[in-house]
């Protein structure tokens, strides 16, 4: 077995796809992980923010959390609609590109670019983040540990869709298990001590308020609060990933991802206050995440504890495959249409399109290496790009239910009105509470994707337009080039090319740079080891062509030469034949001067249509 069938596994024919597409089992750890695990990070970046209102704004967490959850009841309806009505993959680029027009389509592609790439940064930073509220002394270690999970989550999803969701199925249901399970003891002991339960470990103590509440606060931790939602679009952009019949099966996951997502928000939401759990500041030293504190005052630091500490730091690191999953077909979709570049379209050797996965892991990086890792410095750039994505995509089904009618068409067009509304309120909240926290980076970075893309457009359009052939093949003024040889020594190597020049033309030029001894044996056994032969032979007779070089440049003179002879000829093709010698290990290569390849590429920078170039490869044994 090779190295890359031990890290990627054994490639998979294209006849294999079928066999990939999974059902909501392995459907919710690959497309849930993101939404579900923000119960982890969402309820604690809307406390992070009532810090300063101390045991009083740990109150109001209830009603953010309820305002969060009508939120997402209304884009899961909405959704439904969409993944009914493109069972093909109804992402917000797709709807949007195909109902509002190309400009709405690009606006929701670089949303969601945007925001696919921050979920991959959130969910490992918070999963960190929980690591290191369990083991203090990791904190210095937070990027490391970050960038390592990263690169995990980057080998398993080249290994395929299906391997995938094997390896995450375990983590995932014990994440749901501990924390349903958490709340479920949470609520039987408020019930059982009269609803004051006394906490097992107590949390840290809360500050003195410092501040008061205000609107604008309170809008500020709704809006951290709706950074719960991310992901929820997940499942309606990797429809075809599930078996058929595809909708059924997507919806079937979507409705249990978000029924579970409700239950542990609201359950949170409530037990919070009555166990007195509260935000500590992120980044500092006796940081502990809100979700440790609570299952420590419910069930102490025994095994269920750890437990449910590992299944979150797993499945928060984990959280970040929502995105390799979804950013890949999105990059993919863009491709087809010529806004990114065609390489995001091919499959990779598990039938998943690498390319995307490359790309996503170093944007990621990037991003984590930026904010250091910590969760509370990246969510304020959260949300913004989802929130529009899900606007425009709902707004899309609007106008697609109205192109479409039938019946049930008006009841589809008021949830997804309904949907468009809440989300397009939402985004406005989020900008105005998060823009000078960051949010105004997400305002630049949007523009400068669409303005990227639409480049990329111009440049597909114009190769298209230059290349384009709709005639037949022109057979007039066809003549032979003039073949120019490169060669530093008489050798088997320089035979070969010289061989297949003269099945080329008559007009042959061995171009030799003078270099002391080389210069003189060639030119003193140039009758005999060449010009002797192909007379005998009845060929035309190779000119050797000495070209001087007082500064010992080797590849510069046999550019200027052939850059000369083509401005000289204008009605003759330049024909560059470049020997080569090809190792049998790649590492011998570094034995060699390798001008060849040199010489290659500045033939291409610097040529025209006139000059072609061709490689006359000699291979050594092994």
């Amino acid at each position: 077995m090779s190295l890359a069938d031990l890290l990627l596994g054994r490639p998979l024919a294209i006849e294999d796809e079928q066999s990939e597409r999974i059902g909501p089992a392995k459907g919710i750890p690959i497309f849930g992980l993101d939404a579900l695990s923000s119960a982890a990070y969402g309820p604690e970046a809307a406390l992070t923010l009532l810090i300063p209102l101390g045991m009083a704004g740990v109150a109001f967490i209830r009603p953010i959390s309820i305002s969060v959850v009508v939120l997402l009841a209304i884009v899961y309806f909405s959704y439904r609609q969409t993944i009914e009505a493109y069972p093909q993959g109804g992402g917000s680029y797709t709807v949007a590109s195909q109902n509002l027009g190309t400009s709405a389509g690009l606006l929701a592609a670089a949303s969601l670019m945007l925001d696919y790439v921050l979920t991959a940064a959130v969910g490992i930073s918070a999963g960190v983040g929980a690591l290191v509220s369990a083991v203090p002394g990791l904190q210095p270690h937070t990027l490391i540990l970050c960038l390592g999970i990263l690169a995990a989550l980057t080998f398993v999803n080249l290994r395929g869709v299906r391997e995938t969701g094997g390896i995450f199925l375990i983590p995932t249901y014990l994440f749901i298990a501990c924390l349903l399970g958490m709340i479920a003891i949470g609520l039987f002991r408020v019930i059982v001590e009269g609803g004051h339960p006394i906490p097992v470990v107590a949390p840290p103590k809360l500050i003195t308020a410092s501040a008061g509440v205000s609107a604008w606060l309170l809008l500020r931790a709704f809006a951290n609060g709706c950074t719960a939602m991310t992901g929820v679009e997940a499942v309606s952009n990797g429809v075809m990933a599930f078996k058929d019949p595809t909708y059924k099966y997507a919806r079937l996951t979507l409705t249990i991802i978000i029924g579970i997502l409700m239950v542990m928000l609201l359950g949170i939401a409530y037990l919070a206050p009555v166990y007195g759990v509260a935000a500590t500041v992120p980044g500092q030293p006796g940081y502990q995440s809100v979700l440790s504190q609570l299952l420590a005052a419910i069930v102490g630091k025994g095994w269920f504890y750890w437990t449910s500490i590992v299944s979150i730091l797993v499945v928060l690191s984990l959280s970040a495959n929502t995105a390799f999953a979804d950013f890949p077909r999105l990059s993919r979709a863009i491709a087809l249409n010529g806004f990114l570049p065609f390489t995001l379209t091919s499959r990779g050797r598990r039938l998943v399109f690498a390319e995307g996965v490359y790309a996503l892991a170093i944007l990621t990086a990037i991003l984590l290496t930026i904010f250091r890792g910590v969760t509370d410095r990246l969510i304020p750039l959260y949300a913004v790009g989802a929130f529009m994505a899900f606007t425009l995509s709902q707004a899309g089904m609007v106008v697609h239910w109205k192109r479409v009618g039938g019946a049930g068409a008006r009841k589809s067009m008021f949830l997804n009105g309904l949907g468009a509304t809440a989300t397009a309120i939402t985004v406005a909240v989020v900008l105005i509470a998060k823009f000078t926290a960051g949010a105004w980076i997400t305002l630049v970075l949007i523009p400068l994707l669409i303005l990227m893309m639409r480049s990329i457009k111009r440049h597909y359009d114009r190769v298209e337009k230059e290349t384009q052939a709709d005639g037949p093949v022109n057979t007039q003024d066809l003549c032979a080039p003039i073949v120019l040889i490169p060669m530093d020594r008489w050798s088997v190597v320089s035979e070969k090319a010289l061989r297949f020049a003269w099945g080329l033309s008559p007009q042959i030029q061995v171009l030799h740079v003078e270099c002391g001894e080389e210069t003189e044996s060639l030119c003193r056994n140039w009758n005999r080891l060449v010009e002797t032969p192909a007379r005998e032979a009845g060929l035309p007779v190779p000119e050797l062509v000495l070209l001087k070089s007082p500064f010992r440049f080797v590849v510069k003179p046999i550019l200027e030469y052939a850059l000369k002879v083509e401005k000289d000829n204008l009605e003759s093709h330049i024909a560059v034949i470049v020997p080569e010698l090809v190792e049998a290990r790649w590492y011998y290569l570094l034995l060699h001067n390798n001008r060849s390849s040199l010489l290659k590429a500045l033939l291409l920078l610097g040529g025209s249509q006139r000059i072609s170039i061709i490689n006359v490869p000699w291979y050594l044994k092994s």
